[in-house]
């Protein structure tokens, strides 16, 4: 298994995103995913599938000690005590006590920052979690959240794709030693049809979505596709026998554009 080293945390490079994987048909996939050879699972509070993902890693057989678990805190649970409790929800709902790591889901600017970032270190001092991190953190939060944060932040979970340049972000969290985790790896699809990429891709036996994948991980990512079908599964893991050359990265490169952004809420921050 590809790991990333990050501020004393080994990340696997390729994990399962679950948002919308819900019901029993989300625990199956997951189920599905662990006995395929994914170790790395990531959910969140707000998509209301904590029990589903814990019930298909206990479906899976694996042992927990061998899968990488992250949580996340909603936007409005940031204030210490309220933080506090959704982590021992969380906790509760996937009947476990500790997850691998926990981020900060959305930061929230009616919340200190001080005060979330000292209760996310107080999360790991408990033993709630192993590590901790942030998500959809912009330059200048990334180091306000470093200067303030009692424990090391490990990674930054943000929307990355080729159709988004995250540059000036991914070289803040290098500065920090800070992994970077790409959600919405495919750009919820758009890589599928991409003339570019599917080009690329004939060159090298392989799908448009891998080369979004392996374009990622060649950046140096964490990527979390999600999917609901068992096929995209295996063509997910199926990144790690390829190389772009520097002409196809760059090929890649140019897709970015101002409006590539493919999550829009109304509580996000001012992006780069």
């Amino acid at each position: 298994m590809n790991v990333i080293e990050a501020n004393g945390a080994k990340i696997p490079v390729l994990g399962l995103g679950t948002w919308q994987l819900t019901g029993a048909a989300g625990t199956r996939i997951i189920e599905q995913a662990l006995r395929l050879g994914y170790r790395h699972i990531d959910t969140a509070q707000a998509y209301e599938n904590e029990r589903e993902v814990g019930e298909g890693i206990r479906a899976s057989g694996v042992k927990r000690s061998e899968i990488f678990l992250t949580t996340k805190v909603r936007h409005t649970s940031l204030a210490p005590e309220a933080l506090e409790r959704s982590v021992k929800e969380s906790l509760a709902h996937l009947r476990m006590t500790e997850v691998d790591l926990l981020l900060v889901h959305w930061p929230n600017p009616q919340i200190p920052l001080a005060e979330t970032m000292g209760a996310m270190a107080k999360m790991k001092q408990m033993g709630f979690t192993r590590n901790i991190g942030i998500s959809n953190f912009t330059v200048s939060l990334v180091d306000e959240a470093v200067k303030l944060c009692p424990e090391p932040i490990v990674t930054n979970q943000i929307e990355w794709h080729p159709y988004l340049d995250e540059e000036k972000v991914r070289a803040a969290c290098k500065s920090h030693g800070i992994s970077v985790t790409a959600y919405c790896p495919i750009a919820r699809g758009r890589a599928v049809g991409d003339e570019v990429m599917t080009r690329i891709g004939k060159a090298h036996g392989k799908t448009a979505g891998q080369v979004s994948l392996r374009w990622l991980v060649q950046k140096g990512a964490i990527v979390i596709p999600r999917t609901s079908r068992v096929e995209r599964l295996s063509e997910n893991m199926a990144i790690f026998d390829f190389e772009l050359t520097p002409a196809e990265m760059a090929d890649v490169d140019a897709l970015a554009k101002p409006a590539g952004r493919v999550v829009s809420v109304g509580w996000a921050p001012k992006w780069d």
